[in-house]
């Protein structure tokens, strides 16, 4: 797909998402958007070897959500890379669902639990390794929240990665600046991440993961034989995408009401008539 065809699907996958938690009256639709531009160019840009038919391919690139509280994003752009039936999807929320709401690996697509932050990187450094122990050319990504960089088991992992040279093992955080409680650096301050980061020697580069453009170009930049595990920092809004929730912290887990989610498809629908 080229940017324009991602940057649809993004808003189409934007659109189901709204309609999706405001069906099921949960889940943490901030942090959701945010996300779901970098989600949305993974799988359909940069991962490779995903097949439905076959989920559990040997070289297929593993994902794993380590904020996984954003679930929702991950549900809709399974659903679109044929994983999730939307019959299954429209159960979210429902007694009996085998949606839930962090990732389980019930669902299909979905690599391992996740969601008890802090985790998700020494799993998928445990997933690289692996890759590099079995000569298998899988690559892994790791989605992390910006809050969660306050987890100290991240930096265990960050260690580790630098130490055995994990060049397959692509980290990202989403860096919306709020989390439950409010802004991050008035909870736990995190910057310099970069200079974090690079420090731990992983190769860092920060990009715009509110545009879709600098995502795609970022991804197929990193070096992959450079030795180093890499880490992008990208920069988005939380909301992105619905005006009124844009940059507002009680939307990390706010719930719509009915005038609410007609204004946020509204929105949403004329970026997609836009586009097509």
């Amino acid at each position: 797909m080229d940017t324009k065809e991602l940057q649809l699907l993004a808003e189409q996958r934007r659109k189901r998402l709204v309609e999706v938690v405001y069906r099921a009256k949960a889940g943490h639709i901030g942090g959701d958007l945010s996300c779901l531009n970098v989600m949305t160019a993974l799988y359909f840009h940069v991962m490779q070897g995903l097949d439905p038919a076959n989920p559990k391919a040997s070289d297929r690139d593993r994902f794993v959500l380590s904020k996984g509280h954003c679930v929702e994003a991950l549900y809709v752009t399974l659903e679109a890379k044929g994983f999730l039936k939307s019959e299954i999807l429209d159960t979210l929320g429902q007694f009996g669902s085998i949606l839930s709401g962090h990732p389980t690996i019930e669902v299909p697509g979905i690599e391992v639990n996740s969601g008890a932050l802090g985790h998700g990187l020494s799993i998928g450094v445990g997933m690289a390794l692996a890759a590099k122990m079995d000569s298998h050319r899988y690559r892994t990504y790791v989605l992390m929240g910006d809050g969660e960089q306050g987890e100290g088991s991240i930096y265990e992992a960050a260690m580790a990665a630098h130490k055995y040279q994990l060049d397959n093992l692509v980290a990202i955080i989403d860096r919306n600046h709020l989390q439950i409680s409010g802004n991050t650096e008035d909870v736990m301050p995190l910057d310099d991440i970069r200079e974090r980061w690079t420090a731990f020697g992983w190769d860092v580069v920060t990009m715009n993961g509110d545009s879709m453009d600098d995502i795609v170009r970022t991804f197929d930049a990193i070096d992959h034989t450079n030795g180093k595990p890499h880490l992008l920092i990208s920069e988005t809004t939380k909301g992105f995408g619905v005006s009124f929730m844009e940059g507002v912290a009680k939307w990390h887990h706010g719930v719509l009401n009915e005038e609410q989610c007609k204004a946020a498809v509204a929105e949403i629908e004329a970026r997609i008539d836009a586009l097509t």
